[in-house]
């Protein structure tokens, strides 16, 4: 909403700097420090309404041992400080008519009421079970759902248009050709500028100029060798929108379902092409169904891996906070079409102002931490995890980086692992032998290290640093490939 205010004032009195407020990293930065004072102006009062209220938490001391016994009636709730703060710098400072940041508040939301509905019924029906598992899993389902079928059919959603590559390299037609392109020139500028963006459909008939550059050929080959030509190419007005909309529409109703494959150059994993489907169902609707399916279950596992990450103080919110960075920079590289040509990454347009969101999401974590952190004086409960889980999950689709996930949300991949083995194992060996054993002293696994010794505060640090060696091994990957 202030980016629409003061691009206002900026346009109709031309306010010496206003113009800063059209860039997408400053407004991060806006995002990220709004985030972060909203989270420490309402973080006391919500502690002392929590208090107030006596809405605490209950506290396994018997498992967990002495070390616990002081969290008992710790206000639980407090999710609703990261929601705030991740909201309200969203609306203030991102586009609001950018479908990216409708869809990932909705998922943000969604996924915090239902841990909401949650952490009600433990703490004021006074019920340890909650919300009952299988109405949370539907609503994981339903959100999963929803955004499969918004990045299938919104338009926002469907990318790489007919007659440019992801390398921004033109596919000229006999349009396009007629003022002056040829096949395989490379878009550098609209309108003298830079070409980082897609323009809005209504901004076609404005374009005037493109600077293109044209590599040599010879025999039908591109030499690379030789410095590429950059050419002007002025367009008539009668012609500027058909040329704008040949080049940047339609747009391709596949590019949902593909999605970047780590580690390999040049190679986008299609959802479509699962063999083992492929004579079941027709290619049309193939990718659809898997792709949704994809879609479901990792919104579903990655808002229940984060709900079991935050067992102590200070985990969930600063692993959250490192995967949200390393999404976040993901979304600007993604949405830019310099960046994401050079780094040889699909080029996602309009995913840049998710960065926006990032930014705001990882400023609500680090404000949370301010009280969460040990001792904590407040824990963020379901309302919180649950909207971090679906929002990383959520935000890891759009970007087009679901398959880094076990990279990118290692120490989330870890906890759920050590709890399925641990699950799995003792319940084979009660079968097989009549008692069941256990792999790990305790699950999630920073709880096996809590039995083992280690004092939380040391957990944390150390998953933290793990945290963010798995993201510098993310972005690694960029050039690994």
């Amino acid at each position: 909403m202030l980016y629409y205010l003061l691009n206002w004032l900026d346009k109709e009195f031309d306010l010496p700097g206003f113009g800063v407020f059209q860039y997408i990293s400053f407004r991060a930065v806006m995002s990220i420090i709004f985030s972060l004072i909203i989270a420490l102006l309402i973080g006391k009062r919500i502690i002392r309404f929590l208090q107030k209220k006596q809405i605490g938490e209950v506290v396994r001391t018997g498992e967990l041992g002495p070390d616990h016994a002081h969290k008992k009636g710790t206000p639980t709730m407090g999710g609703i400080i990261i929601l705030a703060a991740i909201v309200i710098p969203t609306l203030l400072w991102a586009d609001l008519k950018n479908g990216y940041i409708w869809l990932i508040l909705i998922a943000t939301v969604w996924m915090g009421l239902i841990g909401f509905i949650d952490d009600y019924i433990k703490v004021f029906k006074k019920d340890k079970r909650g919300l009952s598992g299988k109405f949370k899993l539907m609503g994981q389902i339903l959100l999963g759902l929803i955004t499969g079928l918004v990045m299938l059919f919104h338009t926002d959603f469907m990318g790489a248009r007919a007659s440019i590559t992801q390398l921004n390299m033109l596919k000229a037609n006999r349009l396009l050709q007629s003022v002056g392109f040829q096949p395989g020139d490379e878009l550098l500028e609209i309108n003298g500028t830079l070409f980082e963006t897609f323009p809005n459909t209504e901004k076609y008939a404005g374009i005037e100029s493109y600077t293109i550059l044209r590599r040599e050929e010879e025999e039908n080959q591109i030499i690379y060798d030789k410095k590429p030509e950059e050419i002007l190419l002025s367009i008539p007005e009668n012609l500027r929108a058909d040329v704008a909309g040949e080049i940047f529409g339609p747009r391709d109703k596949t590019f949902a379902y593909q999605t970047d494959f780590p580690f390999f150059k040049n190679y986008v994993f299609d959802y479509s092409k699962v063999i083992f489907l492929k004579s079941f169902i027709d290619s049309k609707w193939l990718g659809r169904i898997v792709y949704l399916l994809v879609v479901i279950f990792i919104v579903t596992a990655v808002s229940n891996a984060v709900n079991l990450t935050d067992g102590i103080d200070g985990l969930a919110a600063g692993t959250t906070a490192v995967a949200g960075t390393t999404l976040g920079v993901f979304a600007y590289v993604s949405g830019n079409a310099i960046f994401s040509d050079y780094l040889n990454i699909s080029y996602i347009p309009m995913s840049a102002e998710l960065f926006i969101y990032s930014t705001a999401l990882v400023g609500g974590c680090l404000g949370f931490l301010w009280y969460n952190s040990y001792p904590a004086q407040v824990f963020m409960g379901d309302t919180g995890s649950l909207a971090l889980g679906g929002a990383l999950g959520v935000l890891s689709l759009m970007v087009k980086k679901e398959l880094l996930l076990p990279i990118i949300c290692g120490i989330f991949f870890a906890e759920t692992l050590s709890v399925i083995i641990q699950v799995a194992w003792f319940r084979y060996t009660k079968k097989r032998y009549g008692e069941g054993r256990r792999i790990f002293k305790m699950s999630p696994l920073h709880h096996h290290y809590e039995k083992a010794g280690f004092h939380e505060s040391k957990i944390v640090t150390r998953f933290l640093i793990v945290a963010i060696m798995l993201a510098a091994l993310a972005f690694a990957t960029l050039k690994l490939r």
